[in-house]
């Protein structure tokens, strides 16, 4: 592994621009747009109301459009307005924006009106994210890193990266100063790749441990550094929720295969460490802050292959592991003691304790194929812990939907026949 010594990191971090400091990516801060003729746009309610099959919770279909919504990726939390709105995609008007929808009417505004983009670099928002100190948020359109203005719509460019760079999940520093999120050289020129759909030129890229940064850009001034550089493929930048100056961060590829899945980094000394270190007989992945922002969720499979889910604290300490029985799916918690998930096909729930997991029960069925990043369900806890998000294409495009948390006790088992 190439690290960077506490020299160089000084270097660039003392830099002004960011061009100068890495001598690779344009710095830019110039505002791009104000709102378009699309934004601001605002239409009425969509919501389909069902009582679930098996548990029958009523459960709410929040978008109903002939094009794929979706909220952002389960690590991102989309919610704004003092939590009465959430931010999703959505493809209308044959191209795709950012919207938000009032979770109390079901109103839906549209936040952005951008040009589509061809691939390999189109218009999505699974790495967009908010910032939790200001009505702002941060996505990519083509190479221009955007920051979005959710109460007048303008966007501004904060950066620009050349086109030798692929950008990972972007996420917002607890304080709301910084956005970071990690590039790796593009490899597209030398095999397929399309990691939307189908995760085309996954194990490759994972092969081919392309040179990754990991950045951070001040969003008032744009002023951008490197914090950390290596020859291995990195994504997946998450930002602790409570702590300004941590994150972490993935060696990406197959679980089975990387060396190590889950890093920290501090980004004021430039420290990088271990999290949850793994054999070569283990897996851990879909790793997430709890809203401590000082522990870590995970789950994968131990040392014998079997299902496992854990919790460990950034630095280390106060690990804890178990057996987790039935399907996983892509898990989160907002701490210990109530975990959703979506394998099976069922939005699942599994209870703490205080000793173990109870056996996961089913909380409504999600139904979703799964066969495009769109239309993975990755269920999503509400910040005050009422109820649950997650996508779907149940009803043939990928929508989003809404359910309370029922009581735990009066829900199915989740793998009764």
């Amino acid at each position: 592994m190439k690290t960077i010594t506490r020299r160089e990191w000084l270097r660039g971090s003392l830099t002004a621009g960011f061009a100068v400091a890495t001598g690779t990516l344009a710095q830019s801060c110039a505002t791009t747009s104000s709102a378009g003729g699309r934004a601001g746009r605002r239409s009425k309610t969509e919501w389909l109301t069902y009582k679930d099959t098996l548990t029958g919770v009523e459960v709410t279909q929040v978008t109903n459009y002939r094009g794929h919504s979706h909220h952002f990726y389960f690590t991102n939390p989309g919610w704004y307005d003092g939590g009465r709105k959430l931010l999703f995609s959505s493809d209308r008007d044959n191209r795709t924006n950012l919207y938000g929808i009032d979770l109390a009417s079901g109103e839906i505004e549209q936040i952005t009106d951008l040009e589509p983009v061809p691939l390999p670099r189109e218009v999505e928002f699974f790495r967009a994210c908010k910032n939790p100190a200001r009505e702002e948020a941060y996505c990519w359109h083509d190479r221009d890193l955007l920051a979005i203005d959710l109460r007048t719509k303008k966007t501004r460019r904060l950066l620009q990266t050349e086109p030798r760079w692929c950008h990972s999940m972007t996420n917002c520093a607890a304080d709301g100063r910084h956005v970071y999120f990690g590039v790796w050289e593009d490899q597209s020129s030398k095999f397929r790749v399309d990691l939307l759909r189908g995760y085309v030129g996954f194990k490759e890229t994972f092969e081919a441990k392309p040179l990754s940064r990991i950045m951070q850009v001040a969003v008032d001034s744009g002023e951008a550094r490197v914090v950390w550089e290596e020859k291995y493929w990195i994504g997946h930048v998450n930002t602790s929720p409570t702590q300004r100056q941590l994150l972490t961060f993935c060696h990406e590829g197959p679980w089975n295969l990387v060396d190590q899945r889950v890093w920290g980094l501090d980004a004021d000394t430039g420290k990088v460490w271990k999290i949850r270190p793994t054999t070569g007989k283990e897996t851990v992945g879909h790793e997430y802050w709890y809203a401590d922002g000082v522990r870590i969720g995970y789950h994968g499979l131990d040392a014998k292959g079997k299902a496992m889910i854990g919790r460990i604290r950034h630095d280390g300490t106060d690990q804890y592991e178990t057996s987790f029985p039935g399907q996983t799916g892509h898990t989160f918690s907002l701490d210990e003691k109530l975990i959703v998930g979506d394998g099976g096909g069922v939005i699942r729930l599994w209870r703490y304790d205080g000793k173990e997991y109870s056996k996961p029960r089913v909380l409504c069925r999600h139904d979703s194929a799964m066969r495009i990043q769109q239309a993975h369900p990755h269920p999503r806890i509400s910040p005050d812990g009422r109820y649950v998000i997650f996508t779907s294409d149940r009803s043939g495009y990928c929508n989003l939907y809404k359910v309370n948390l029922a009581d735990f006790d009066s829900l199915p088992p989740a793998d009764a026949k």
